[in-house]
Order: C-alpha cells, then structure tokens, then sequence
C-alpha cells in the first residue's frame, strides 16, 4: 500500500480525538540516527497564517535531542491494529534500543522526513518555531503538578508541508 498526498484541510478525523485519545507517534531525525515517540498531547490549526501542528517534548526524552538538530518532524497515526506499539514508543528509550524494530514498524521517507510506514495518516512538519513553557504562566496552578520534577516540555511548532493519507 501507498500513501497519496492531501491538503491538511482534507483531514477529516477530529484531530483532538486523533491527538487525544489515539496517540500519535512524533519521529524525527535522519536515516543513520533517528528516533519516534508516542504522544498524546498536541494541537493541530492554523498560526500565523500557516497550516500548523504543535508538538510537546520534555527535554529528558531522547526524542528531544534529535528534534533539537531536525528541521522536519512528523506525526503519525496508527490504525487500531496497531495500538500496542505505544507502548514501547511511550515507555521504552531510543538510546536503550531500536523501537522501530522492537515494536515490528518500519521508518518510511517522504522527501527525506521520517515518519511510521504503518501509520494511517502521517502529518509532515518543517519546524518554524519553539519555546519552553514556562510554570510563571500557569494561571491554573494544578498545571505544575504534571511536572514534579520541573522536566518542561518544549512547543514545536511546525508549518505544516505535507499530509499522507493510506490508499
């Protein structure tokens, strides 16, 4: 099966469900050093006049590093046949081992962006922007207590430049 390419307006799926409740996995990188991760927070819409996804990554994740020297990152989604890869995506670390092997996927390029070759849809972004969060902006206080340990996330913000959707 291939992929055929759509505007991000032909998206369908209610990406709030998509992010929430279906996970997606964040990959970025190269060829030789690459690495992907599950989340299940994020925001999909239109910023600065742009077609744009935000990604979050706490900066202890390995993920973090490689997202740090990428220009491009990407989103994919599984169907549900393959919900059980979260799993080793969301618990276990690239710098321990291959989760692409370890969870049977397959990286896949799209003008030379990373993404998950099983994915359902696959949102490709070029990074155009970041900031850390910072806890002084919490007006709801409760928000600190997802960070015990003060591991911020980081927002990316990507331009979005191409969506995949399965044949």
């Amino acid at each position: 099966m291939g992929y055929k390419e759509i505007d991000p307006k032909q998206i369908k799926e209610n990406p709030i469900k998509m992010i929430a409740d279906n996970w997606a996995l964040l990959a970025a990188g190269t060829k030789e050093n690459h690495n992907a991760m599950t989340i299940s927070w994020g925001m999909v819409g239109e910023l600065w006049g742009r077609d744009a996804v935000m990604a979050f990554v706490r900066p202890h994740r390995h993920t973090f590093g490689i997202m740090e020297t990428s220009d491009y990152y990407s989103l994919s989604f599984m169907g549900d046949e393959h919900r059980g890869v979260h799993k080793i995506f969301g618990s276990k670390s690239g710098r321990d081992m291959d989760k692409f092997e370890a969870a049977g996927m397959k990286p896949a390029y799209h003008n030379g962006h990373i993404f998950v070759d099983e994915a359902e849809l696959v949102i490709i972004c070029k990074k155009i922007a970041y900031q850390d969060f910072n806890p002084a902006g919490f007006i709801d206080k409760s928000i600190e207590e997802l960070y015990p340990i003060q591991d911020y996330h980081r927002i990316y913000v990507g331009e979005i430049v191409s969506v995949l959707k399965k044949d």
